[in-house]
């Protein structure tokens, strides 16, 4: 996975660049392409006025976060843990939907071996 990070307005020390690739690193998803990061300071007079926003590019709809704190380390736990249970979630419906379809294909499966066995045996009949 490719994490881009940016921060805007200000110059991000190396320990906060470390931070944030351990925790990025920690979504367990194949279908992640990349992970756009941005870090700015929102309103002097908003005390969460450090904002983290995280754009996961997956196939299909991108998934989105953005979290102010106090802290940059606090707003970028809270985005991951969001998106940890955006994953899940995505992950959950994926396979509900595989499961229903597969109960669907059987069901046909087995309507189209019996329409085949009364085919064979009326060729016979004939």
């Amino acid at each position: 996975m490719d994490i881009i990070i940016q921060s805007l307005g200000f110059q991000k020390s190396e320990s906060l660049d470390n931070f944030i690739r351990e925790k990025v690193n920690a979504l367990k998803s194949d279908a992640i392409v990349r992970a756009n990061v941005a870090l700015y300071m929102a309103s002097a007079g908003n005390p969460e006025n450090q904002v983290c926003e995280i754009r996961l590019e997956v196939p299909g709809n991108d998934l989105f976060v953005k979290k102010g704190a106090v802290h940059f380390e606090t707003s970028v736990t809270e985005c991951v843990d969001i998106l940890q249970n955006k994953l899940k979630k995505q992950h959950d419906k994926n396979i509900n939907q595989r499961h229903a379809n597969e109960d669907v294909i059987q069901d046909e499966l087995i309507a189209g071996e019996d329409d085949e066995e009364e085919t064979e045996l009326e060729d016979v009949v004939k």
